[in-house]
């Protein structure tokens, strides 16, 4: 089970801690296979509602119907569906808050995302939110809202601004010797058949780079 841990589970959902490594999507391996091995079935419906990066560790919700998938997917497409990340990044933001917009284009081949200068086929916007909420002398920690999901966003905007994530091996050269500082934080929506808003929030691992900080 990798450790997975499940937070919160009914008929609609499940709320859960992925573990890095694994994939969001369903595949043998992927977070739906791993819930329903949780779940004790392994014919359960599980989906994938949002994703995160295969290194990403922290907050993910599933849904456990199509009904609940689709209630959820348009609460994402309407920006109801809240999520935040925590980052540790090397240097210092220029401000304490601000927000990143770059147009980014995605190469297959390399599995990496760029920021270019220019408008040109497959590139689209990135926009982000950032609050710093700490520092040492050479290491940020920063609170992300992210207004699109492009893949990679989060890694490729903070490295393009000469700010790579602790531990990321894939945008940054530094030789980290930890996993990547970048954790799913809080996540907040309506419940898909109750219509209760939940708000939920997940300190992250008590390991280096987060235990420079008080979270």
């Amino acid at each position: 089970m990798l450790g997975m841990e499940i937070l919160r589970c009914d008929n609609s959902i499940v709320l859960c801690v992925k573990p890095a490594g694994v994939l969001s999507t369903d595949e043998p391996g992927g977070m739906p296979s791993l819930v329903r091995e949780a779940l004790g079935d392994v014919h359960a419906d599980v989906r994938t509602v949002h994703r995160l990066d295969r290194v990403v560790s922290g907050l993910m919700l599933l849904a456990r119907s199509p009904a609940a998938a689709s209630a959820l997917g348009r609460q994402v497409m309407e920006h109801r569906f809240e999520k935040e990340y925590l980052a540790v990044v090397h240097g210092k933001p220029g401000a304490e808050r601000g927000t990143f917009t770059d147009l980014l284009l995605r190469s297959k081949p390399e599995r990496k995302t760029y920021v270019v200068n220019e408008p040109q086929k497959g590139a689209q916007e990135a926009v982000l939110d950032y609050a710093v909420l700490g520092q040492t002398e050479e290491l940020s920690l920063v609170r992300i809202t992210l207004r699109t999901g492009r893949t990679h966003q989060i890694r490729c905007q903070f490295s393009f601004r000469g700010m790579p994530l602790v531990g990321d091996r894939k945008y940054s050269t530094l030789p980290d010797d930890c996993p990547i500082a970048l954790w799913s934080y809080r996540i907040a929506f309506d419940h898909p058949e109750r219509g209760e808003r939940i708000d939920t929030c997940l300190r992250p691992m008590n390991i280096y780079p987060w235990t420079e900080f008080e979270i």
